[in-house]
């Protein structure tokens, strides 16, 4: 069966690029030596996402620098980059910091080259945030590739299919040569709720204050005091000037 022409596999890819967030891709196409790539993240009690992301290879030579890595302009001011080399490995590490649930889409801009693909979302409903995540590494070498995949969520997971170390942790070790999911619950309070409930509460120790002063000067006027010898005045009188501002 013939291939498709040209636009519309551009379509294609670009409906399937816009299906999900984008974490990042890493792969280099005609990758044959070995593959590191540890993704750690955590998430902050106000939804903001920071970690480290490691993408190498075995060189194959000595010009080789393994995955060149590239902050998206739009978060040059909360991504970098730097080159990565340790045990044999060569490539790139990105470290991030308070990016928004919608911002992590944008680290696909990593890498303009894709051959293996992570899609990974965060979603929050009410006081429910998910993760999920599709994974494909079925053109990743099978022999010597490392894959891992870590979250740390500010709250006790309620369910997933990683792996759990400790209640808030959860991570995955990801087999090449196949597709696998990522998926995570995790129940905490919603930022802008908590936001809302900080000003209700102010709101209302004003309002409280103020039906005390009030309540106070009620009873002062049923129960008059006497001025002091010096020419002193009521209590009462006293809380209507600090009321009306004199």
């Amino acid at each position: 069966m013939p291939a498709p022409p040209a636009p519309t596999r551009r379509r294609r890819t670009g409906t399937r690029l816009a299906a999900a967030a984008l974490l990042a891709a890493f792969v280099v196409p005609m990758l044959v030596g070995c593959l590191r790539v540890q993704v750690s993240m955590g998430v902050s009690s106000n939804d903001k996402v920071s970690g480290r992301i490691v993408a190498a290879v075995v060189p194959t030579s000595a010009e080789d620098k393994g995955p060149e890595l590239k902050a998206p302009d739009s978060l040059a001011a909360k991504v970098r980059v730097e080159p990565y080399n340790q045990d044999g490995y060569v490539g790139s590490k990105v470290f991030f910091e308070e990016l928004t649930f919608g911002e992590v889409s944008q680290l696909g801009g990593l890498s303009e080259q894709t051959q293996g693909m992570f899609q990974l979302q965060f979603q929050r409903t009410g006081d429910l945030v998910s993760l999920t995540g599709r994974v494909d590494l079925k053109s990743v070498p099978p022999h010597g590739s490392d894959v891992q995949f870590t979250v740390a969520f500010p709250a006790r997971v309620a369910k997933t299919n990683g792996n759990r170390e400790g209640d808030s942790t959860v991570s995955w070790k990801l087999p090449p040569g196949d597709v696998s999911t990522l998926r995570a619950e995790v129940s905490y309070a919603d930022p802008n709720t908590r936001s809302f409930a900080g000003w209700a509460g102010i709101v209302g120790g004003i309002t409280l204050a103020v039906a005390a002063i009030v309540a106070a000067m009620a009873f002062m006027d049923r129960n008059p005091s006497a001025p002091n010898a010096e020419g002193g005045f009521s209590l009462s009188r006293w809380v209507r000037l600090v009321i009306d501002g004199r």
